[in-house]
């Protein structure tokens, strides 16, 4: 082999494996806030220091398989629906509904965060345009109050409280209960209810919750609830301010609930050939 091609074969190999612990001190930064992000949400966050290095997204790629540092997905599931019951259920108001602003459709769910010894239970409600998680509460148990006090801190939370608004939900005890439905009366909030098993009638929350679940408290065990709510608050806010969302075209919730002119993307067409927002 020439000399010169030699030498120059060991230069760019230091080159590359300096880049690449460069760009792995980036990714560990990056997921002390948020321990589970993915290689595409990390390219955008990251893109302005990853360009004069010469790095692309594929690269990244390449750089987070090599270093073992991808998320392998894992899924849990615990039933927290019980529609078998005495209360009414209404429509489904918002199938094939085109959610055009912030505050024009909240999704509400309640997720299983805790273990088999210590149960609790995580009660969202999220702005269906924005991403926005406006609500929210911890609890040991599926009683109504959990739901109760996510729908107060959500109507707490509201920045356009003269806008027409629809609460979309699953059919259970928790949300079709005389308390619940009530409190969403008061507000003068438009009630509406999944009407099938079809997940994808309350995609939005279902999103939300395995992203809080599998990207912030995987893994946290803790039989303290007053600290799980304190992770949980901690979690809501990263989410909310600093982690970009795919449907928003990699903004933040919170700076994507401060307009409506954004045309989000629909979780149906993850694939989608789209590349930029119809307007900014």
């Amino acid at each position: 082999m020439n000399r010169q091609i030699y030498y120059r074969s060991i230069r760019r190999s230091k080159q590359k494996q300096e880049i690449a612990t460069k760009v792995v001190i980036m990714v560990e930064k990056v997921r002390m806030k948020m321990p589970r992000i993915g290689t595409r949400k990390l390219y955008h966050l990251l893109y302005d220091q990853l360009q004069p290095l010469g790095v692309g997204r594929d690269r990244l790629f390449a750089i987070m398989k090599a270093n073992h540092l991808q998320i392998a997905p894992k899924r849990q599931y615990h039933i927290t629906t019980d529609s078998h019951h005495r209360f009414r259920k209404h429509k489904n108001l918002i199938d094939g509904l085109s959610i055009q602003r912030p505050e024009q459709v909240w999704v509400s769910d309640i997720t299983y965060i805790g273990t088999r010894k210590n149960p609790m239970y995580l009660s969202l409600v999220t702005d269906a345009y924005s991403k926005r998680i406006m609500g929210y509460d911890v609890s040991k148990s599926l009683d109504a109050s959990g739901a109760i006090s996510a729908l107060n801190m959500a109507i707490a939370n509201r920045i356009y409280p003269e806008r027409m608004l629809i609460h979309h939900s699953d059919r259970g005890l928790q949300y079709c209960c005389d308390a619940y439905q009530q409190l969403l009366d008061e507000a003068a909030i438009t009630c509406s209810m999944t009407e099938t098993y079809d997940p994808y009638q309350n995609a939005i929350a279902e999103r939300v919750n395995g992203i809080l679940k599998h990207e912030f408290i995987l893994g946290i065990t803790t039989s303290d609830v007053t600290l799980m709510d304190k992770l949980i608050e901690q979690s809501i806010y990263i989410y909310n301010h600093d982690r970009p969302h795919w449907s928003c075209w990699m903004n933040t919730p919170a700076l994507m609930h401060q307009q409506d002119k954004v045309k989000i993307r629909n979780y149906r067409n993850k694939n989608s050939i789209e590349l930029k927002p119809d307007a900014i």
